[in-house]
């Protein structure tokens, strides 16, 4: 994207995301020149997060390198499904994906990290040049076409995998996690559960405590959640965020529209960690800021030490 000061690129993407939005077209695209520099993807690498579009429909299910992610977030999208977007900082796996296309929505959420790198297998037509004026990284596989492969194993377009270290170098620690989140010790009060469900449309999460493992057992569609190296998905924070999801300026190529789910705002939530349950509040008064998470007295809501999902439910 070149070296360009944050305020005018900022202006950019505001000023893109004006124009492009009075637009409504329906065909999705993989096209070359998504971040309109040709660059070395390379620049930048292991100064802010890697984050990857995963693919969530059933035919990409066992995921690779899910597990290693330090924050999953769980949006949905089109037809009621769910698509998710894993963010790497603490380390990097070899392997990720099945990798599929970016949405409107996930520009906003990734302003809270300094110039992430994301990685995506396209974008709808009209939202490409948002993406390319937007303050990241943006590596589809016609911009780092050595990072990317197709696995042969697997129909596509549900076979494309990214290796990160090829499109970061390394990764960039902790520090680089500007989310807002908090880690230690859990709040009084909370109330056990052992399962929890979040239901969209024509998919679902469901949740279950594993006092040995001290982790929350993923199910999506009542199937266990693993990876292709026979691991489970467990993280030790579960998020279920309660946001607006309203319709965006752009179609899928079905003519279908996509949603647009708010992170910048406040609401309610609920945290699951060592077991329990607790109601909870967040607020992200701007998207250059992470979101902050209260218990219902308002003091700060700390979350478990490991891998955190936030799964955005509408409210």
């Amino acid at each position: 994207m070149g070296v360009v000061g944050k305020g005018l690129r900022a202006m950019a993407w505001r000023g893109a995301v004006a124009l492009v939005a009075a637009v409504t077209v329906g065909c999705t695209v993989s096209g070359p020149g998504v971040d309109g520099s040709g660059e070395d993807p390379e620049e930048g690498a292991g100064t802010s997060v890697l984050a990857v579009k995963i693919d969530n429909v059933r035919a990409a299910r066992p995921q690779t390198g899910l597990d290693a992610a330090d924050v999953v977030y769980a949006e949905q999208v089109e037809g009621g499904l769910s698509r998710l977007m894993a963010v790497y900082a603490t380390k990097l796996p070899e392997t990720v994906g099945p990798v599929r296309s970016a949405r409107e929505s996930d520009l906003e959420l990734l302003r809270q990290f300094d110039e992430p790198t994301l990685a995506f297998s396209g974008a709808q037509g009209r939202l490409l040049p948002v993406i390319d004026r937007a303050p990241l990284h943006a590596e589809t596989p016609q911009d780092a076409a050595d990072a990317y492969y197709r696995d042969s194993g697997r129909r596509a377009p549900h076979n494309l995998y990214v290796r990160p270290e090829r499109l970061v170098g390394s990764a960039p620690g902790a520090d680089a996690l500007t989310t807002g989140f908090r880690y230690g010790a859990a709040p009084g009060g909370g109330t056990p559960q052992n399962t929890y469900t979040v239901h969209y449309p024509t998919t679902g999460f469901t949740f279950t405590w594993s006092g040995s493992r001290k982790r929350w057992l993923v199910s999506m569609d009542g199937t266990p959640a693993g990876t292709t190296d026979g691991g489970r998905v467990a993280p030790a924070t579960v998020v279920v965020q309660y946001v607006e999801v309203r319709e965006s300026s752009y179609q899928d190529f079905q003519g279908s529209n996509t949603p647009y789910t708010e992170t910048v705002g406040s609401g309610k939530a609920r945290v699951l960690r060592d077991g329990k349950v607790f109601d909870a509040n967040w607020k992200r008064p701007v998207a250059t800021g992470g979101t902050e998470f209260t218990t219902a007295d308002g003091s700060p809501m700390n979350f478990a030490e490991g891998q955190v999902w936030v799964v955005y439910a509408r409210a």
